[in-house]
């Protein structure tokens, strides 16, 4: 089966550096459902069979389908033979054989819900489970022949209430859609996800939409809290979602066999380029657009279908199709062995130094009734809060405590929320980020986990159950360029974040720019890099080894700081476009055209970090130069009194702060040129070993720093308001580096 993480979006902001930067330290419970150590839950036996058939007919789901959907449940015996003495389902027979038959009738073939039961030894508690097999699984970052999903109905035997609805999402990793305490009139209703077929729940008065919190008087869909740290930051449920129902963007992309599209494969002669998701919904390849995609249309309702020995008048008034299905116990179909085909991949696009390596993803598709909750369903119980409150209800479920200290001891689950970069107004053209929330959902995918998952509510990555240890983690989404870092999940930490502050901002392959740096000429063993933009401050923040690779967006100015073994500190500027750089090269190997920035032979100590102050000094200065000369040019009538001779070094006539805005621009570009001249001298010393001369030097560096405060108070109306703020802010990253220096234990 496959499961998958999920897109969601209740559509509210969620502030830069709230979001998840406070999980680091906080508690959390460990999450239920992991693979790893299983909860003792009470054993599970079959009960009378004209109750469980009962039940089936009672709880049959309806399910709304998207309007664009080419696959709906059906059986797959008509695809079965002989392999070796066994039953088997091929990939290739049950694809082409489920399009051949679509083709020839008109309509969905063998509309089809399989069902099974189980009671808990000893306990009221029951479950019935409706499994719905597709013949294919066409989604963005996972696609595969065959597809299972499911739909547990936890019922008290004695009362016939039903107790708690969980719906399988994209992964076994990420939260499932689970509803407490649904009320017991209603029938079951799914959202298939569009391809993929992972299951949203629908329990409030609209039918056919997906509601991750209650509003506007309706209840939510779902009574998820999994991870109480992430709701208390976040505000909304972790679980699966619909992100074309919730107002997100999702492009599908073509699945390939041995380098060309499925369709064309001479196995599947029933298969066209028509039988797969809709092209207005699908993109060649995540890497094949420039930007993210905006102009893909969002979910609409399509077919619904339904129990076919039962009416289903909401369905009938919702849509204008409405499909009815058998309900096949799915004991009868346990001869079969395997649903096999060869494995389809999704490729991982990874930063490194040199080239973008490729990281193969591949997904596979099991049995449903050889699989842990098939006999115990409490096993998908992802969400911590439902699977206590089950617990307090009946004995036959676990505490939390008996499950939960173990798990915590070997599982993890990373979070972060992935956002877009942008230019910022607050900043000069093209120097200063900002971070907004994406439009498009993206991808996330730990190396320790083949399968990638999808993020949801805007951007919100889950993946639980990550092993202790260290893991790459990688993030792709359609339009942009990659992210990637690596990260440690300890095992006396519930929650790991991701990125920088819980933050991983991606940018449009149009405005990538890569830098890259290695240690392999340095006498420096690197350890960690982080990226500072001078306006949205920390992007990226992780371990190395030695060398890195990350895409920036070029309309930022940044500070890339490197740590070393000994924890000793570098730092160098890169600002991909400066003013008056003229470079708006398209000739580069990098997602946008440019290429790379490299930090060769990169240092640590007091001398890259004197030489960063410099550089940063020195990048102020020629602007605010430019500044004063413009200013010289539009305001003649302040010429008299010491504009001459400022805009190159420190000499010039004249009172800094008497005779209006252009003095003081000028007395601003003076300081910053001595900061400039004393951060060389520093950058000297050190470099000649002189430790007594390298800390009078750094002395000097921070006077000058302060005196830079100081004229640009005096400036700040005569700037332009973003190099005004610009200046500002390096002067903060300049005042950090000088302390570094000074604290430096190497020169």
């Amino acid at each position: 089966m496959t499961d998958r993480p999920a897109p969601d979006g209740d559509r509210r902001t969620v502030g830069r550096r709230t979001v998840l930067g406070a999980l680091a330290g906080a508690g959390s419970a460990a999450v239920a459902g992991c693979s790893g150590s299983e909860p003792d839950d009470a054993a599970t036996i079959d009960f009378e069979q004209e109750r469980l058939d009962e039940l089936a007919a009672r709880f049959a789901p309806t399910l709304y389908f998207d309007s664009a959907e080419p696959w709906f449940p059906t059986d797959p015996r008509p695809y079965a033979a002989e392999e070796d003495g066994e039953t088997v389902v091929d990939g290739f027979a049950a694809f082409d054989g489920y399009h051949e038959r679509y083709e020839e009738a008109g309509e969905p073939p063998n509309p089809t819900v399989f069902y099974n039961g189980v009671r808990y030894e000893d306990s009221p508690l029951a479950v019935v489970q409706f499994w719905f097999y597709s013949a294919f699984d066409q989604f963005t970052a996972n696609f595969h022949w065959h597809d299972w999903e499911v739909l547990h109905v936890f019922v008290d035997l004695d009362t016939g209430d039903p107790q708690l609805y969980v719906a399988s999402s994209h992964s076994r990793s990420v939260p499932n859609n689970e509803f407490l305490d649904p009320d017991p009139d209603v029938v079951p209703r799914i959202l298939p996800e569009l391809g993929s077929h992972s299951s949203t729940l629908s329990v409030n008065e609209d039918p056919d939409q997906f509601q991750r919190v209650g509003e506007e008087g309706l209840l939510a869909d779902i009574t998820n809290t999994t991870i109480d740290t992430v709701e208390d930051l976040l505000g909304v449920p972790i679980a699966y979602g619909l992100p074309r129902d919730e107002g997100m963007r999702l492009p599908f992309v073509v699945p390939e066999y041995e380098g060309a599209p499925i369709y064309e494969h001479p196995d599947l002669p029933s298969v066209t380029e028509g039988s797969l998701v809709d092209g207005a919904l699908t993109v060649r390849s995540l890497d094949a657009l420039r930007s993210p995609p905006t102009d893909l249309p969002l979910r609409e309702t399509g077919v619904a279908f339904r129990h076919a020995d039962r009416e289903d008048p909401i369905a009938d008034e919702t849509v204008d199709e409405v499909v009815g299905y058998e309900l096949v116990e799915s004991a009868e179909l346990e001869d079969i062995a395997a649903f096999t085909g060869p494995q389809l991949s999704f490729e991982f696009a990874v930063p490194e130094v040199v080239e973008d390596a490729v990281a193969s993803h591949i997904t596979t598709t099991g049995v449903p009734w050889e699989q842990p909750r098939y006999e115990n369903p409490a096993l998908d119980v992802t969400a911590g809060n439902h699977r206590a409150e089950l617990a307090d209800r009946y004995e036959a479920i676990a505490e939390d405590e008996s499950y939960g200290a173990e798990a915590a001891g070997a599982l993890d689950a990373v979070v972060a929320r992935v956002t877009t970069a942008t230019e910022t107004d607050e900043a000069p053209d093209g120097e200063g980020l900002t971070t907004t929330e994406a439009s498009v959902e993206s991808f996330v995918l730990i190396e320790s986990d083949p399968e990638a998952v999808p993020t949801f509510a805007g951007g919100v990555a889950v993946a639980n159950g990550v092993p202790e240890g260290d893991h790459r983690l990688t993030v792709n989404g359609a339009g942009q360029a990659p992210h990637s870092e690596q990260l440690t999940v300890a095992a006396d930490e519930p929650v790991t974040t991701a990125g920088a502050e819980g933050e991983i901002p991606l940018v449009a392959r149009e405005n990538a720019q890569k830098v890259e740096l290695s240690d392999a000429e340095s006498d420096a063993d690197l350890t960690r890099t982080a990226v500072e933009d001078d306006f949205a401050g920390r992007i990226y923040d992780s371990a190395i080894d030695g060398s890195d690779a990350v895409y920036v967006h070029a309309g930022g100015a940044y500070t890339t700081e490197v740590r070393d073994a000994d924890d000793e500190v570098g730092a160098y500027r890169v600002n991909p476009d400066p003013p008056g750089s003229g470079d708006d090269s398209d000739d580069g190997d990098d997602g946008g055209g440019r290429p790379p920035i490299r930090i060769e032979r990169p240092e640590t100590g007091a001398a890259p970090l004197a030489g960063y102050v410099a550089d940063v000094a020195e990048e102020t200065r020629a602007a605010v130069a430019a500044a004063a000369a413009e200013s010289d040019d539009g305001d003649s009538d302040d010429d008299d009194g010491g504009t001459g001779g400022g805009t190159n070094g420190g000499s010039g006539g004249g009172n800094d702060t008497d005779g209006g805005p252009t003095n003081a621009i000028n007395g601003l570009e003076r300081a910053l040129a001595a900061a400039v001249e004393a951060a060389r001298r520093a950058e000297e010393r050190a470099r000649e070993g002189d430790g007594e001369g390298t800390d009078r030097q750094l002395e000097n560096v921070a006077d000058r720093i302060a005196r830079i405060e100081e004229r640009l108070a005096a400036a700040r109306e005569g700037l332009p308001p973003g190099l005004a703020n610009a200046t500002g802010k390096r002067i903060e990253q300049a005042t950090k580096r000088v302390e570094q220096a000074q604290n430096a234990g190497k020169l």
